[in-house]
């Protein structure tokens, strides 16, 4: 392969179990190919925000509330202290809320902002709509890259003729790791760079496995 360094640009919610094992692949990835990952934050309660009825009941109530939480603080963290520190907050927002299962509260984000070695006051913001602009921004900046019909996580890379490829996904369970990492890049690069490809997908069958 290559040795020409790739930038992919990766936009995520911390909510979004999905986008949590795609971005723990593209970890994988970082080692065994010549990428560098970009972070930023898009958010399923923006996204939903004018389609609440749409929404299955039971998801309702969080996207209209405490779904905020965790990007408003990754907002400011961003704003606040730069983008490098989007990567290790997203890891240790992840780790708590999927890994070990403490979900979104706000004792996890607080603590998530200490293992990330970012400041407490920051959990502030959870409430404050302080950077919505900002958020706003960078999640329109995302969906404007890969179009209405998505969710988290979305991926953009350099096509074959320098322009930007944004695409969904890949929706993998569990996170592969090594050469299958690698592989599934390959092939994902190689989708993204043919003309007119827009989808492949099938029945989930099982739930993401945090390994």
């Amino acid at each position: 392969m290559s040795e020409t360094r790739t930038t992919a640009d990766f936009w995520f919610d911390p909510l979004c179990p999905w986008a949590w094992m795609t971005s723990r692949w593209m970890l994988e990835v970082q080692k065994v190919r010549p990428v560098d990952v970009r972070w930023h934050v898009m958010s399923l309660a923006v996204l939903n925000e004018n389609k609440l009825d749409e929404v299955p009941e039971e998801y309702r109530e969080a996207l209209a509330t405490t779904a905020w939480h965790p990007v408003r603080v990754a907002v400011a963290a961003e704003q606040l202290h730069g983008p490098e520190v989007l990567g290790r907050l997203y890891t240790a927002m992840g780790t708590r809320f999927h890994n070990e299962g403490q979900g979104p509260t706000r004792e996890a984000i607080a603590a998530a902002l200490a293992d990330a070695g970012l400041p407490a006051e920051l959990l502030e913001y959870a409430e404050k709509d302080t950077y919505d602009a900002e958020l706003r921004a960078s999640h329109k900046e995302g969906i404007d890259r890969v179009g209405q019909d998505v969710g988290t996580p979305v991926i953009s890379v350099p096509g074959p003729d320098g322009t930007e490829v944004a695409f969904f996904g890949p929706v993998v369970t569990p996170a592969p790791k090594g050469e299958a990492a690698a592989r599934l890049w390959d092939g994902t690069l190689l989708v993204a760079s043919t003309p007119g490809f827009y989808e492949i997908k099938r029945t989930r069958t099982s739930g993401p496995v945090f390994d």
